[in-house]
C-alpha cells in the first residue's frame, strides 16, 4: 500500500484477483486432473505459480502487480483439488473428509507462516526479497511431485472430452450441487476475504491492535482453523461409518459463524477474539461439501465435481474481498488506516449474503436425503 499508494479498493482487488484467476481455471482444471492426474497437473501449475511470483517481486506498476497476482491464481488453482482428486483414487470413502480437512489444515501451516513468522521476516527483509524465498520453495514442491510422488490411475480410463464435457453439464443439473455450491460460496465470502486481508485491519482500525499484535491474533485464529478442519473432518467420517448424513454438521458449522459475525457487525466488542476465532473455526465445517460430493459422484468425475464447487468459492472469495475494499472507501481515511465505522457495514453485508446461502442450503436439505 505504501509503495504503490493503493487505496482500499485497490488492495481489495490486488488481493482478490487471485480467487479470481483461480475461480476462473477451475472448470478447465477439473477435465485436466481426469485425464492427466492430479500430481502432474499440479506439478506444472506450480512452475506457473513461480513465474507469477518471479513477476509480482520485480513488478514496478499496479497492472504488473495485479497480473503477477492473477497469474499466481492461476498457478495454484490447482493445489487443492489436485489432494482431493489424489485422496479419490488413494482412499476409501469413509475416510475422505479426513483426508479433505487434512489438506485445508496443511494449507493453513501456510497461513500460519504468514503471521507471527513473517511479521519477524519483514523486520530484516523487503516484501519483495520475501517473495523470491516463497518462488524457490514453490520450485522445489513442483519437482517433489513430478519426481517423488507415486502416480495412481483410476481404473477406469478417461472418456473422451466430449463424453467428460457432458458429465461437467449433468451438474447443472443437478439441485443439490447448487444448493452447497451458492452456500459454501457465501461462506467463504465472507470467512476467506476477511481471513486473508480484512480482519487484520479490523483489528488494527477497530481495536486498536499493533503490528506484532494483528500477527499474534492471526496466528491463533489459523491454529484454530486447523483444528477446525481436522475436527469436523474426523466427526464427518464417523458419522458417514454409521450410515448418517454429515450435512447437518455442515450446517451448524456455518451457523455458528454467522452468529458470530452478526455479533461482530452490531458492534460487539467485548471477547472480540473469541468471537472472531469461533467465526473461523466454525467456518471451516465447509470442508464436508466435498466429500459430500464425492459419494454423490462416481471417482472418475471426482476432479470436475469438486472443481466446480470450487467455482462458486473462489468466486465469493474475490467478490467479499473487492467488496470490503469498495465499502471501506466510502469513508474518510484515517491517519494509521480506514475509519472504525465502516467496519460495520461492511461486516454486515458479509453476514447477510453468509446467512442467506444458509437459509438456501437449509431450505434444499431434502434434495440430500
Amino acid at each position: 500500500m505504501r509503495e504503490f499508494g493503493l487505496s482500499a479498493a485497490g488492495l481489495g482487488l490486488l488481493s482478490g484477483i487471485y480467487f479470481f484467476a483461480f475461480a476462473l481455471f477451475q472448470l478447465p482444471l477439473g477435465v485436466l486432473l481426469d485425464r492427466y492426474g492430479p500430481r502432474r497437473v499440479n506439478a506444472t501449475l506450480l512452475m506457473v505459480a513461480a513465474t507469477g511470483g518471479v513477476w509480482f517481486a520485480l513488478a514496478g506498476t499496479t497492472i504488473e502487480l495485479t497480473l503477477a497476482r492473477a497469474m499466481i491464481g492461476l498457478g495454484v488453482s490447482g493445489c487443492l483439488m489436485s489432494s482431493f482428486s489424489a485422496f479419490a483414487l488413494w482412499y476409501p470413502a469413509e475416510r475422505l473428509a479426513t483426508m479433505n480437512g487434512i489438506a485445508f489444515a496443511s494449507g493453513m501451516l501456510g497461513a500460519i507462516m504468514v503471521t507471527v513468522p513473517l511479521e519477524f521476516v519483514l523486520r530484516v527483509l523487503h516484501w519483495r526479497e520475501v517473495f523470491h524465498g516463497i518462488v524457490a520453495a514453490t520450485v522445489v514442491v513442483s519437482l517433489v511431485l513430478y519426481f517423488v510422488v507415486p502416480e495412481k490411475v483410476s481404473s477406469r480410463r478417461a472418456p473422451p472430452l466430449p463424453a467428460q464435457l457432458r458429465e461437467f453439464a449433468s451438474l447443472t443439473r443437478d439441485p443439490a450441487f447448487w444448493r452447497i455450491a451458492l452456500c459454501i460460496g457465501s461462506s467463504q465470502l465472507a470467512a476467506v476475504s476477511l481471513g486473508t486481508l480484512w480482519v487484520a485491519t479490523w483489528l488494527r482500525d477497530v481495536a486498536g491492535y499493533t503490528q506484532a499484535e494483528v500477527a499474534q491474533a492471526l496466528l491463533f485464529f489459523n491454529l484454530l482453523m486447523i483444528v477446525g478442519y481436522l475436527g469436523f473432518g474426523r466427526l464427518a467420517d464417523r458419522m458417514t461409518r454409521r450410515g448418517r448424513s454429515t450435512l447437518p454438521l455442515l450446517l451448524g458449522g456455518v451457523a455458528i459463524a454467522s452468529l458470530c459475525l452478526a455479533l461482530l457487525a452490531v458492534g460487539l466488542r467485548s471477547g472480540n477474539l473469541v468471537l472472531w476465532g469461533l467465526f473461523f473455526g466454525s467456518s471451516t465445517s465447509v470442508v464436508l461439501s466435498y466429500s459430500l460430493f464425492s459419494r454423490r459422484y462416481p471417482t472418475a468425475m471426482a476432479g470436475r465435481v469438486n472443481s466446480a464447487l470450487n467455482v462458486s468459492v473462489f468466486i465469493g472469495m474475490f467478490s467479499g474481498q473487492w467488496a470490503v475494499g469498495l465499502i471501506l472507501n466510502l469513508w474518510p481515511a484515517t491517519a494509521n488506516g480506514y475509519a472504525p465505522e465502516a467496519y460495520a457495514w461492511a461486516l454486515g453485508g458479509l453476514w447477510l449474503v453468509q446467512f442467506a446461502g444458509l437459509v438456501w442450503l437449509w431450505s434444499g436439505r431434502r434434495f440430500f436425503s
